[in-house]
């Protein structure tokens, strides 16, 4: 994309103030951006389905807490393709209304992810209980709001500083190298033709043949994709069958064409999720 007058929709999972909103910050730093805020995943993608949105950007996996299962398959049933991603540095905080201890908290919620990357510091706090919400920003939005004494959340100094909330601690995340990874969505596909592409996100389901996957992951080896990662999910209503999610880096666009043709024949399913340049740190 080139920076022009045009103004581009953003879709996050969250509120205002979001790590969501944080990376689309950084990944579209040269455009002219509007932040869209969607409560759930799903609705991220139902924005961009019904062209409310232009681009979504969404979580995928914690260098401490893991993956997001679920948006794998959201992806794959959406139809619609990464076209980039970004590693985030997560710096989570407790944050509640100002003037208060953190003795005087007694309930602290947060998204499900955020409580993991943060629950070692809460052994230290036994009498406060962790909720589970659906979003870091929104939980901190509701003490504002409904100006909650006792209550905290686990969200980002943006916002801390957007709804006006003091930080009771800092940095309260487990790993200090804690990053997510965004994976930026295009109804269209655009950009994937982009001769900076050097990362793709596929997925396949394997034939009823013992050692396909094997076979699948030597083939790719001698065609020298770099395997990043690989996913596994099981096939909703077909016993013991899985998808895998596989995301490789390449350096010539041919051996990877090839690759694909020469795995097809081990695979039920095969499909390309996207074709990107690999995303930068933001630390």
């Amino acid at each position: 994309m080139e920076n022009n007058s045009k103004k581009y929709r953003i879709a996050i999972q969250g509120g205002f103030g979001a790590f969501h909103e944080i990376a689309a910050r950084h990944y579209f730093e040269t455009e002219n951006i509007e932040i869209v805020p969607r409560e759930t995943f799903r609705d991220l993608f139902k924005s961009l389905k019904s062209r409310q949105a232009d681009y979504g950007i969404m979580a995928i996996e914690n260098s401490v807490a893991g993956s997001i299962l679920p948006n794998y398959t959201l992806i794959m049933e959406s139809g619609k393709k990464i076209i980039g991603e970004i590693f985030l540095r997560i710096k989570q905080n407790l944050v509640a209304l100002p003037g208060q201890h953190i003795n005087e908290i007694r309930e602290v919620y947060s998204h499900p992810m955020a409580i993991l990357q943060c629950q070692p510091y809460f052994e230290n706090y036994p009498h406060i209980k962790l909720i589970e919400s659906n979003d870091t920003a929104l939980s901190a939005q509701k003490i504002r709001v409904e100006e909650l004494q006792g209550i905290g959340a686990i969200a980002s100094d943006v916002a801390a500083e957007k709804y006006d909330l003091e930080i009771l601690a800092g940095s309260i995340e487990t790993n200090k190298l804690n990053y997510t990874r965004f994976l930026i969505l295009s109804d269209n596909g655009d950009l994937l033709s982009s001769p900076e592409n050097n990362k793709t996100s596929i997925f396949f389901s394997v034939s009823h043949k013992a050692g396909s996957l094997s076979k699948i992951l030597s083939i790719l080896s001698y065609y020298e994709m770099n395997l990043t990662k690989i996913q596994s999910m099981p096939i909703v209503g077909k016993e013991w069958q899985y998808h895998f999610y596989v995301d490789m880096l390449y350096e010539d666009e041919e051996l990877y064409r090839q690759s694909l043709n020469a795995i097809r024949p081990f695979t039920g399913v095969l499909g390309i999720l996207g074709e990107y340049k690999k995303g930068k740190r933001i630390l």
